[in-house]
């Protein structure tokens, strides 16, 4: 039995990054590929992000005032 702990971070896709952001999902792709946001690559080569990742980038872009 393997009792090493599952790397368990939730994924989200382009399209669910753009929502929170409010942005069009090509946007969060260009981010990516100018290094602005990290992004991991699955097996079929989709780009994915974390969440807990995002949610920090969306805390610190959105004033206090708009939340």
């Amino acid at each position: 039995m393997n009792s090493a702990p599952a790397m368990t971070a939730t994924l989200l896709t382009p399209g669910e990054v753009a929502s929170m952001f409010r942005v069009d999902p090509k946007t969060v792709t260009r981010w990516a590929n100018a290094g602005k946001i990290r992004s991991v690559r699955t097996l079929g080569g989709h780009r994915r992000f974390v969440e807990s990742e995002i949610r920090e980038l969306l805390m610190e872009a959105v004033p206090a005032q708009q939340r």
